[in-house]
């Protein structure tokens, strides 16, 4: 019945608030959460970065995955995807979260339309609105991915701005991901928004014997409780998810 389905729901997924000593995100991935201290850190600003398809939306789709296996909300903001495809990428992934969206454990925010182009007047405030919608929400954690469609329109003080309220934020307790391409930002502003996260993620795409597969380097973690790895390779297989690559196979 739909009480009974309703109740094991419940019994699998607690209540966020309850979570109050949970430290860490874990990824759900033995071995991603290795290279990364065991998983993000709760109350933290973290930047995944990289060019096109290198895998920023799956490694934030992994880390969403962990969220909803601890019982943690999720809100997400993305330019990537609408609900539906968003869904269907997971369950590519292997990883079903049709339950846990039917329940509203994680949201799901579309920014980009189809038919519809941004102009700068649309645009102004936008960031502030997001912020407030973040610091508003009992969700306690918030993903953008990816910020690349507001470079466009938006001036460098404003971004900068939105990654100092964001980390005013994670000093209350909200945790937030964010997710850039490389190429949308001069290396000054880089360096500048790297600086005021707390961790930073690296994604590219290498050579491994004949065929490409992506690279996560965890440029840091603080407060990380142990020592970060450095890197990790994996590949996507449709059915499977992810595959990482031992390193000791691996030739970067």
């Amino acid at each position: 019945s739909l009480k009974g389905e309703k109740g094991n729901m419940a019994a699998e997924l607690s209540d966020p608030t309850e979570n109050e000593d949970l430290q860490i995100i874990s990824t759900g991935n033995t071995e991603l959460d290795k290279k990364i201290a065991d998983g993000l850190p709760m109350g933290s600003l973290t930047l995944i970065e990289g060019e096109n398809d290198t895998g920023k939306s799956i490694l934030t789709q992994q880390i969403i995955w962990g969220a909803m296996r601890q019982g943690l909300s999720v809100d997400l903001f993305t330019t990537e995807n609408t609900s539906r495809s968003f869904i269907k990428q997971m369950e590519s992934m292997s990883l079903d979260i049709s339950e846990y969206f039917a329940w509203g454990y994680i949201r799901v925010f579309p920014l980009h339309v189809a038919g519809f182009e941004w102009k700068k007047e649309e645009m102004e405030g936008i960031l502030a609105r997001l912020v407030a919608h973040i610091r508003n929400s009992k969700s306690p954690v918030a993903i953008i991915d990816s910020l690349t469609l507001f470079t466009k329109y938006t001036q460098t003080d404003t971004i900068l701005e939105f990654f100092t309220s964001c980390k005013t934020l994670v000093d209350q307790g909200k945790t937030i991901l964010v997710t850039l391409h490389t190429y949308a930002f001069e290396e000054d502003t880089l360096v500048r928004i790297r600086s005021i996260c707390d961790a930073h993620l690296f994604m590219k795409k290498d050579l491994f014997g004949d065929k490409y597969v992506m690279v996560m380097e965890a440029v840091k973690v603080r407060g990380a409780r142990k020592t970060i790895g450095n890197l990790l390779m994996f590949e996507v297989h449709p059915g499977y998810g992810m595959k990482v690559i031992p390193m000791s196979f691996a030739r970067i």
